[in-house]
């Protein structure tokens, strides 16, 4: 493999261990903030001990997380120095406004959460609390509006003296539509892992009568919640795939393995690519106009198909389509759980086999996430910043071997810091609340 092979899966290991730990973060943090406001508004203790339980897992999750993610900004100037030396001047402004505000609120206000029960009033503890999953879904929104930058660039001119990219208007960066709609889908899909996360737990402890009247509270609470973000994150994509058809077109076709350009376009329910024959080899089920209304909310709209764009600036359709895929069927699956949750959420003990299917479900809303953001950023290919500069030359000048050694030096670290991740939050979170308190 070449260098920018490696640097792209260099990146790629970052980005995808550190998202390990960031959804649970932004999801969990608005739990825990909901439930010590029912807490202070209600004075019933269970709700206090339901926040330092879950904050507990909480902790534990952000600590290791915020080690992952401080190498990722150093990337930029390792692994991608051209990038940084053409789009530092809009890309940077947006990072160091996330590093110096939102990141240093949230941990602030973290740890005067975590050591203040004893020291604060009720209602500025939960202030705490709520600031704390504030900052961090605002740290989130900053780093978005970067990438959201890279997917479809705005406020920029072209500097032709200095051969560079530079920032002309803030605010057309900050309210990129394009960007919006991306931290929209992923914040709610982070939420919607917070809240499978609180009931794959209560589930694991209902199935063994373990601290039966505690989970059972927890379960109640969030099965809706769950439910709510699901349905409200399928229409939040079904939005950002509009968006893409607007603006990136290619990704779109590479989506949906779409070749030949069309109106009143079908949606194939089985489909399988062949992109070495510019084909599907499988095409079946299809629902006619389903795809052009999709796109353009239109049947007899036009949708442009991968052979109207040149080879070099098609992105690779097998991962993008298969990971497509892959993420619309596992939000089915999540809307069908968070069904059968809400409306089992009132019983003594809800029914055996949904408990064990939202045991097992805890790691798909991870894969979902992962799933969508390999679409995002694959399905951006061969641009590293949008019909503005290619992958091919924001790489660093650096030998190859450097950055195979530094990859391999990552995941060995990386894996090691994911591994302790999960097997601290599993002994925690199967030790239950009465560990916490002992």
């Amino acid at each position: 493999m070449d260098v920018v092979m490696l640097s792209r899966l260099q990146f790629a290991v970052a980005v995808f261990f550190h998202f390990i730990f960031v959804p649970l973060t932004l999801g969990l943090s608005v739990i825990l903030a909901w439930m010590e406001t029912r807490y202070v508004r209600t004075g019933d203790e269970i709700w206090k001990r339901h926040a330092k339980f879950w904050g507990k897992l909480f902790l534990i999750n952000f600590t290791l997380g915020v080690v992952t993610g401080i190498t990722l900004e150093f990337q930029f100037g390792t692994n991608w120095s051209r990038y940084s030396e053409y789009v530092g001047d809009i890309f940077g402004s947006l990072l160091a406004i996330e590093a110096t505000v939102a990141f240093f609120l949230e941990s602030t206000f973290l740890a005067v959460w975590h050591f203040g029960w004893n020291k604060l009033g009720k209602k500025a503890h939960c202030a705490c609390i709520w600031l704390v999953a504030f900052a961090g879904n605002l740290s989130a929104l900053w780093i978005i509006l970067a990438n959201g930058f890279m997917q479809h660039p705005v406020g920029y001119v072209i500097n032709e003296a200095a051969g560079r990219a530079e920032l002309s208007n803030f605010w057309d960066v900050v309210f990129n539509g394009y960007a919006w709609g991306m931290y929209a889908h992923t914040v709610l899909a982070s939420w919607a892992v917070g809240g499978f996360f609180v009931l794959g737990v209560s589930a694991w402890h209902l199935l063994r009568k373990s601290n039966t009247e505690f989970f059972r509270r927890s379960f109640r609470m969030v099965a809706p919640y769950t439910l709510a973000l699901t349905l409200i994150l399928a229409l939040s994509g079904d939005q950002q795939g509009k968006a893409v058809a607007e603006h990136q077109p290619a990704k779109l076709a590479a989506m949906e393995s779409h070749w030949e350009t069309a109106r009143d376009v079908p949606f194939y329910l089985l489909v399988w690519p062949d992109p070495e024959n510019e084909r599907n080899s499988v095409e079946a089920l299809g629902i006619p106009g389903l795809l052009s209304w999709i796109a353009y909310e239109h049947t007899d709209a036009e949708v442009k198909g991968l052979k109207d764009f040149p080879k070099e600036d098609r992105p690779p359709v097998s991962p993008v389509f298969w990971s497509f895929r892959g993420m619309v069927a596992l939000g089915m699956l999540f809307i069908l759980l968070a069904l059968g949750a809400t409306l089992q959420r009132k019983r003594e003990m809800p029914c055996s086999g949904l408990l064990k299917a939202l045991v097992w479900n805890i790691p798909l809303p991870y894969i979902g996430l992962m799933l969508g953001w390999a679409v995002a950023e694959i399905g951006r290919q061969p641009w590293i910043v949008h019909g503005l500069m290619r992958t091919t030359d924001a790489v660093s000048p650096v030998p190859t071997s450097s950055v195979a050694i530094s990859l391999g030096a990552f995941i060995v670290v990386y894996s090691v810091l994911g591994i302790l991740d999960i097997y601290l939050l599993r002994k925690y979170a199967l030790k239950g609340p009465d560990a916490q308190e002992a």
